[in-house]
């Protein structure tokens, strides 16, 4: 048979084999694609001011509570080694920040194993700082409520295995953006690190595990724990005769606030992002949806970054006894402000030698 006949063949066979598919299958709807150049331009714009200035805050913040557990406190404390790790937590987290800011600038710079290093990092910190800050909540929910049961339990090997076991839950739950994470070249937009290598299907399933492990895992768990904390530690405070009982429940109000503030919002919109990929919409204004829903996670994941770097000095600088290293510390520094400082200091230990549960350090 000549070639100009195997041509033909070959031709009927797939002109017969397509002639039996059924028309119904075929989908002929136009398939509405987003642009997403406005909040690209927006992010470009505010992003990387933002994660400047938590870097800042974070290097500032962190760095103070650090210098003054290595100046004045001893590891062989359970509360130091939470505060220790949760202050290594957020500056892990806040060390990836200046790399997205120039990202957000331009492009990826930075190489393929960086991209992957640093988002690991950024997530690692990021899940770590909020699953130490429940657990401090919890040690001194213990302290507290349980403060009998906890003087024998409270001991620095369970400090030091509850910390090993955050790092291991927030590496685990971080190992997506490791694997996922590559760099790759946009036409229009250069260098891009953003989780590909999978078709669009695995990758929606992949940011779907994400978003509901963020918001069961890293935000509805945590908040139910400090808020029964503190609901219990108060209980318990208003049924001593603690000499500074309405100062602490303030306090306490404040924390959960501040807390429910700070993260509410971030992680209602993780969950509507969840929602729209798992039923997505049809109308027309689909695009308008999605834009509104990333300016809105723009904005809200900054205040929750902002909480979650300035977290350890909100916590550290409530308890008298850091209060009491920084104005040593000021007096050191600042000769004008020693005699003042002292006098205020020696009023505090006054105080707090006369107050029961003098582990609750407010």
């Amino acid at each position: 048979m000549s070639t100009e006949e195997d041509q033909y063949v070959l031709f009927m066979e797939m002109y017969n084999e397509n002639a039996s598919i059924d028309p119904t299958y075929l989908n002929t709807d136009a398939v509405k694609l987003c642009t997403k150049d406005a909040v690209n331009r927006f992010g470009a714009n505010v992003i990387p001011v933002f994660y400047y200035v938590n870097f800042l805050l974070s290097y500032l913040g962190n760095g103070l509570v650090l210098f003054i557990i290595y100046k004045y406190e001893k590891l062989n404390t359970v509360t130091n080694i939470f505060l220790l790790n949760l202050v290594l937590s957020n500056i892990l987290f806040a060390t990836s920040l200046p790399f997205w800011a120039t990202y957000h600038l331009s492009e990826w710079i930075f190489g393929s194993a960086l991209c992957k290093i640093v988002s690991s990092a950024y997530f690692i910190g990021f899940y770590s700082s909020i699953l130490f800050l429940t657990l401090m909540t919890f040690d001194r929910y213990l302290a507290v409520v349980h403060a009998v049961a906890a003087a024998k339990s409270r001991k620095r090997a369970y400090a030091i295995i509850a910390s090993v076991a955050v790092w291991c839950i927030s590496v685990v739950a971080s190992v997506k953006e490791l694997v996922l994470q590559n760099v790759w070249e946009n036409p229009s937009s250069g260098l891009m690190c953003e989780e590909s290598g999978y078709n669009e299907s695995t990758m929606e399933r992949w940011r779907l595990v994400s978003y509901y492990q963020q918001f069961l895992l890293f935000f509805l768990l945590p908040l139910f724990m400090v808020m029964y904390c503190y609901i219990s530690i108060t209980v318990r405070i208003l049924s001593t005769r603690m000499r500074e009982k309405c100062r602490a429940i303030k306090l306490i109000f404040v924390i959960i606030l501040t807390f429910f503030v700070c993260w509410t919002p971030y992680n209602i919109v993780i969950l509507l992002q969840a929602i729209q990929i798992s039923s997505p919409s049809q109308s027309s204004d689909q695009c308008s949806d999605s834009d509104s829903l990333d300016y809105a996670l723009y904005m809200t994941r900054n205040i929750a970054y902002m909480y979650c770097c300035i977290s350890p000095v909100f916590y550290t600088f409530l308890g008298k006894k850091f209060q009491s290293h920084f104005r040593r510390l000021l007096a050191k520094k600042i000769p004008c402000l020693k005699r003042h400082i002292s006098l205020s200091s020696q009023s505090t230990r006054t105080t707090s030698q006369r107050t029961p549960h003098s582990a609750y350090e407010y």
